[in-house]
């Protein structure tokens, strides 16, 4: 029997439909796509620790792939440092040994040049099982790999730094901050005043305020020299807080 042509043409598989399977939304397939990467290719780097697909584009220039990313990621190197690496001729594996040694991109430490003990330096520096696991955390959650790295370093696990990553605070602020017994978002409010977590340390100190209260005040409103004056008068924050009201209901 013969089969003719209807005129009507067949329907086109659907593009998204593959990515769809893959475990993508249709948000993230289009971010992948945009970036000129294949679902397979992009699920490879998921897998590999990089879930966006800007950050993917930047370890691909600089000369990774999903194979080798790893070994720059558990080093806590962003793909800014892989590119300074490259760009000097270094081959990934001796760029990890020497970033670890604490060498800088195109300057070899007398030490590494003549005695050869880059290795065994590197690996008192290498990231710990812990460490390596927060970065992931972090770079899972979209934060770049300075900062997770940033983080990292200065002690914090992956799921305390998270929220404060996730506001824009930087390691060295998020740490005073912390200390002074700041929430991520009472940090955020200070920082977005333009004053840095130093000056805010430095301010409360100066005026004589316990380090246990700065919170606290800062978080009722006022400054330090505003706190300074009401514990001068005997007055606690919850006291300073009913006091000012009253005086604003009066006026």
């Amino acid at each position: 029997m013969s089969v003719f042509a209807t005129g009507e043409e067949e329907p086109r598989p659907n593009p998204l439909r593959e990515w769809l399977d893959r475990g993508f939304t249709l948000a993230e397939a289009r971010r992948w796509l945009e970036a000129g990467f294949s679902p397979e290719g992009a699920e490879r780097w998921r897998v590999a620790g990089v879930y966006r697909p800007r950050t993917a584009a930047e370890w691909r220039t600089a000369g990774a792939n999903p194979a080798t990313v790893d070994t720059w990621i558990r080093a806590g190197m962003s793909p800014r440092d892989a590119v300074r690496w490259r760009e000097f001729g270094v081959s990934p594996e001796d760029a990890v040994q020497r970033y670890l040694a604490g060498e800088e991109p195109g300057l070899r430490s007398f030490v590494s040049r003549v005695l050869h003990h880059r290795s065994l330096r590197a690996a008192g520096r290498a990231l710990e099982p812990k460490k390596s696991e927060a970065i992931r955390r972090l770079l899972k959650a979209g934060v770049s790999a300075e900062v997770a790295r940033g983080y990292v370093e200065s002690g914090w696990d992956g799921k305390t730094a998270l929220e404060w990553a996730r506001r824009g605070v930087a390691p060295v602020d998020a740490a005073v901050l912390h200390a002074l017994g700041f929430t991520a978002a009472e940090a955020q409010r200070v920082l977005a005043d333009g004053v840095g977590a130093t000056e805010v340390m430095t301010a409360w100190w100066r005026a004589g305020v316990p380090i246990d209260e700065v919170a606290a005040w800062c978080a009722a409103g006022f400054t330090a020299e505003e706190a300074a004056e009401q514990r001068r008068q005997g007055a606690d924050v919850e006291r300073a807080k009913v006091l000012r009201a009253l005086t604003e209901d009066e006026q």
